[in-house]
């Protein structure tokens, strides 16, 4: 192993530096004589350490370009096999295990128990893009830091070994300058005046010379990976809570909704749908006796909630924010909340009664009272007697043991157990059970049951008119994305870099004179050598050197 000291021009180098940082000098004997290798000006990484330790080892694979590659490669093939059959992020209100089976059979079925249906919500897939992101972060330092640091530290005056090395070269005797330092001073002077005009920055020492322009292409990569690793922590941020939310809510008619995850409410305050009619249908759906929507839309109101929102001391406290009329293409839009018309059901539920306490003896009516589907309260006033809430069930049943359930949190077939109290009542009350629905009195015997509690109440509605009904639940795809910019930002940052490492190319020009009127020339560019040629040409043939840009490679003057 050769270690490396100072060079002879008295830059110390770090160990593993091919090209001396300052002078440019090969500092290795087995180089040969063949074009320099300029990767990175031949500065030393960290990846390249000959005695790497644990830690040098993991820097080494995530810097290694083969293994960036490979990690890409296994991310492409995980989306590929993501977008086989649709994510159960996209159902509403779906079985996945049963779905895929029915839907796709013994493929669909082994989708899902492979996981591969939460494909990009699965460990496997987030390890691939962190790997991806720590490879990013430190390909680049393993590679900028070194360049930075060459082309911060370059001589103006070469080593003559480095300029007769590089892949565009002339070198030749200028007569007219003869021994005289400061006729090739002026020489180097005229060039560095023709060159500036080609948009070159010029710095000159004595007879010597470095030209350069474009050096801001050279960061165009790293840019790309800045881009790409803010691009990634977006998308990983959008795994925490609050970074992002896709979900599909069912809003019933007059119904305040929480949105999950957020302090907002919002109310379906009326669903409207219109159907083509058969005039405006064409033969295809006609023909088939289709019904087509025309327009799908949901009068809104988004509200904030300011206290008791998850309901367990009242109902929550709501301040309006907004209304709007939400239809397909056309969302609710409140600083970033996006509230997306998706479907709708035809679904009547009860909302609320306003009942009345009825002596069946007197026939004396009092109330009426409201009495809602959807967390009711604890206390009711009907005249000079009062009901107390002693339970209720929301979705009422009976088990195997004969004992009153819920079998949701869903007012499907609501039930009210009351505790009545007032003039006539012994004094701890008479229980009495109210189904607020007639096919719900008549399946479960709700007058035999009072009966057999002794009680001479009913609690009945006169008319619909006391009965508040909603016909449509409207679905909507509530949506929130706080990653968003930071995406759009780093995708923003990546294609700034392309432009700059796709339409600038980095070019350097060193001349040296030697023992008076020996001119050395070299070129250097990270791409485009071409122009590169042409450019040196042209100032040759301007300082009354003819040459042609072919003769200018390497190649051809070694032959």
């Amino acid at each position: 192993m050769i270690v490396n000291t100072k060079c002879e021009c008295g830059h110390q180098n770090h160990v593993g530096t091919v090209l001396c940082e300052s002078c440019g000098k090969p500092l290795y004997d087995d180089l040969g004589d063949a074009p320099l290798e300029m990767r990175y000006d031949g500065v030393a990484r960290r990846s390249q350490k000959a005695n790497p330790s644990v830690l040098d080892r993991v820097w080494n694979f995530f810097s290694s370009v083969k293994v960036a590659i490979y990690l890409i490669l296994a991310t492409l093939v995980g989306s590929i096999l993501g977008s086989i059959y649709p994510q159960e992020n996209t159902f509403l209100n779906i079985d996945p295990a049963k779905y895929y089976k029915d839907t796709y059979g013994w493929t669909g079925d082994l989708y899902y128990k492979l996981g591969l249906s939460d494909t990009y919500g699965s460990w496997w897939f987030i390890g691939l893009l962190v790997c991806i992101g720590t490879s990013l972060v430190i390909c680049s330092l393993d590679r900028v830091l070194p360049l930075y640091r060459a082309l911060s530290k370059q001589q103006i005056r070469k080593h003559l070994n480095f300029i007769l090395r590089q892949k565009i070269v002339y070198a030749d005797t200028i007569p007219s300058i003869g021994s005289e330092p400061a006729k090739a001073e002026a020489w180097v002077e005229e060039a560095a005046a023709k060159l500036r005009k080609k948009g070159y920055r010029v710095h000159t020492d004595g007879a010597a010379l470095l030209a350069e322009k474009h050096r801001f292409s050279r960061w165009g990569p790293y840019v790309n990976h800045i881009g790409l690793i803010i691009f990634l922590l977006a998308v990983l941020m959008r795994g925490l809570p609050g970074w992002q939310l896709d979900e599909y809510v069912g809003f019933l008619e007059g119904e305040p909704t929480k949105i999950p995850e957020t302090h907002y409410f919002l109310k379906n305050e009326q669903f409207n749908v219109e159907f083509y009619t058969e005039d405006e249908m064409t033969e295809k759906f006609r023909d088939k006796g289709q019904t087509v929507a025309k327009l799908y839309e949901t009068k809104a109101v988004l509200y904030e909630c300011t206290a008791d929102c998850d309901g367990t001391n009242g109902e929550p406290k709501l301040k309006e924010l907004t209304r709007q009329s939400i239809t397909v293409n056309h969302p609710l839009n409140y600083k970033g909340l996006l509230a997306y018309q998706f479907d709708y059901s035809q679904t009547p539920r009860l909302l609320s009664v306003k009942p009345l306490l009825k002596n069946k003896q007197t026939g004396q009516s009092y109330g009426p009272f409201t009495l809602k589907m959807k967390n009711p309260v604890d206390m009711y006033d009907a005249g000079p007697y009062k009901l107390k809430l002693k339970d209720y069930f929301p979705d009422f049943s009976i088990n195997d043991k004969g004992v009153p359930i819920t079998v949701s949190n869903e007012p499907n077939a609501p039930a009210f157990v009351f505790t009545i109290t007032g003039p006539g009542i012994p004094a701890d009350g008479q229980a009495y059970l109210y189904f607020p629905r007639e096919i719900d009195k008549e399946k479960y015997s709700q007058d035999k049951i009072n009966g057999a509690f002794g009680s001479e109440w009913d609690i009945s509605v006169n008319s619909m008119a006391d009965v508040e009904i909603a016909n449509f639940t409207s679905y909507l795809n509530i949506r929130r994305d706080t990653a968003l910019p930071y995406i759009f930002a780093g995708a923003g940052l990546f294609l700034v870099g392309v432009v700059m490492g796709l339409y600038w190319q980095h070019r350097r020009i060193w001349i040296r004179f030697d023992e008076g009127n020996k001119m050395s020339l070299g070129a250097h560019t990270n791409k485009n050598w071409y122009g590169l040629r042409n450019e040196v040409a042209g100032m040759l043939n301007k300082m009354g050197i003819e040459i042609a840009p072919k003769q200018l490679s390497n190649e051809v003057n070694k032959t």
